[in-house]
């Protein structure tokens, strides 16, 4: 039965940025699809709810508390992972994001946080989890990109620049990594998250954003988790190295996404 490929049941994932958003929509996911998760994000309140959920589900939750800028503390939770649960089966780099910010102000150090928080996150917590997800049957790892890693918006140069190079980290480190482990990213478009807040607290942006997309609406988190749950699946088995665009099909090259001028003055 094609349903029972959407299964994980018993299976191992790391979530990070997991205490709300897409990143708790998508552990939920997991949890309700069979697995067992750690759930990564800074504040404690957040994920024990999340937690508290899952476990509603029938299903166990280990919460770590943690700075996920920090590489030591990220790479640290697939043997949290593993000394919990016995084994690591699925990665879900959700955690990055940075602010828009006009381009005079965006300095190298903004552009280098950017990476970081985006892209080296993601690329330190997966080389920690590799030996383990070669322990079972091979595992499944989801990076979490943008609609604007392809493209362009005022404001979003730190930003943009992340999520592309965390979906190109995706296409190569699948080369690297098959054919056990399979590495494939979503492109995000506009979610109804906290980091949305500033448009969808504005009747006129938000209809603007709705304008840009195709569908007329903004997106759900569980729009998200629900391809993450399909990726981490044995239902994505025959895909690795991809860019799924779960975007309201967005196609415009140039995209505003209802923020204003942050440019240089004329």
């Amino acid at each position: 039965m094609v349903l029972e490929r959407f299964r994980l049941d018993d299976r191992v994932a790391v979530v990070t940025g997991a205490g709300r958003g897409i990143g708790a929509a998508s552990a939920l996911a997991l949890a309700e699809a069979g697995a067992d998760i750690v759930l990564a994000a800074r504040t404690e309140d957040q994920l024990k709810e999340v937690a508290t959920q899952i476990e509603a589900l029938g299903r166990k939750a280990v919460i770590v508390a943690a700075d996920l800028q920090d590489l030591d503390q990220v790479a640290a939770l697939a043997q949290t992972a593993v000394d919990s649960f016995g084994r690591l089966d699925i990665i879900v780099n959700n955690v990055g994001g940075s602010m828009p910010k006009e381009f005079i102000k965006t300095n190298v150090a903004a552009m280098e946080g950017a990476f970081h928080f985006n892209v080296s996150t993601a690329h330190a917590l997966t080389r920690a989890a590799v030996p383990h997800l070669l322990k079972g049957d091979g595992g499944s790892v989801v990076n979490i990109s943008s609609v604007m890693g392809r493209v362009s918006g005022r404001g979003y140069l730190a930003y943009g620049t992340a999520k592309a190079a965390l979906a190109h980290w995706t296409r190569l480190a699948a080369r690297d990594l098959s054919p056990r482990i399979r590495v494939n990213a979503i492109a995000v478009g506009s979610v109804a998250t906290s980091a949305l807040e500033l448009v969808t607290g504005d009747e006129g942006l938000t209809a603007q954003m709705e304008s840009n997309t195709p569908l007329r609406r903004i997106g759900d988190p569980d729009d998200i988790a629900a391809t993450v749950l399909f990726l981490a699946s044995p239902a994505g088995a025959y895909l690795t190295g991809k860019i799924i665009e779960v975007d309201g099909g967005i196609d415009q090259p140039n995209l505003d996404m209802g923020f204003p001028d942050l440019g240089v003055p004329e």
